[in-house]
């Protein structure tokens, strides 16, 4: 299962156990979407501190999440033999909306809320169990701001923080991820038919290759000669509007 010692996957392993021997939790609690990301985040916490102290917790919509997410988030719980839950928060949201019309809202803004409905639901489970949450969020992902604040964007610590989403897929690959989840359409399901790359309006293949070049040091008129203007624009105007969501809320200077 391991590949060579000093290879990403220990590193990211050792790196899951000693956050939460540092920090005293008794294990750590996954929200598993049936995608790529939370099940890479399950597979190497497991490798790292066994599935007796993984938690996972499925929390599909009625009528917005695939019956086979839901199915494949089940699968790799029993492939990793961790316990876990499912909840729907249909009901929560119906709750929402009788107070805040959340179908008279855009898209996004009601999204933003079912992302952070799910956030209050693993942190229920963390300090119910003494767990760390395990985000699921990858560098591409962080880099862009593709995340809402307070919602997936909240988290302890963040596994997959240093791999773009090829490395993801790499490393998925590595270990045996099922084939058919390595291979799904990206999505955070927010709504019915909604995937990643519809939303930010760039191929994570192409968003990995800009994002490489610039921490390589390429100046941006180096980009626009490789890769156009539209795309590099589109990539630093999110990495420009979505700073605030890489660092803590900025207080008053004070003598």
């Amino acid at each position: 299962m391991y590949l060579t010692i000093g290879c990403p996957e220990l590193k990211i392993e050792e790196f899951i156990k000693n956050s939460i021997i540092g920090a005293g939790a008794n294990g750590a609690v996954i929200g598993l979407s049936g995608g790529i990301d939370s099940t890479l985040t399950a597979y190497l916490a497991v490798h790292s501190i066994g599935s007796e102290k993984i938690f996972g917790l499925i929390l599909p919509e009625k009528g917005v999440t695939l019956q086979e997410d839901v199915e494949d988030a089940k699968e790799v719980c029993k492939i990793l033999a961790i316990n876990y839950e499912e909840s729907d928060i249909s009901h929560i949201m119906e709750c929402y909306s009788r107070v805040l019309h959340v179908e008279e809202a855009s898209k996004v803004v009601a999204g933003n809320l079912k992302a952070r409905v799910r956030m209050t639901l693993l942190y229920w489970q963390a300090n119910l169990k003494n767990l760390l949450v395990l985000g699921t969020g990858n560098k591409t992902e962080i880099m862009l701001g593709y995340s809402t604040k307070y919602g997936d964007a909240a988290a302890d610590i963040f596994p997959l923080a240093g791999l773009f989403k090829k490395d993801v897929r790499g490393m998925a690959e590595r270990l045996k991820i099922p084939r058919r989840i390595i291979d799904k359409k990206p999505t955070a399901g927010l709504w019915a038919g909604q995937t990643d790359e519809d939303e930010l309006g760039i191929t994570y293949h192409d968003a990995d290759i800009i994002l490489q070049e610039m921490e390589h040091g390429a100046c941006q008129d180096d980009l626009v000669r490789l890769f156009g203007p539209a795309r590099v624009n589109l990539v630093l105007s999110k990495i420009r509007s979505s700073q605030h969501k890489r660092e803590l809320p900025p207080g008053p200077p004070m003598c």
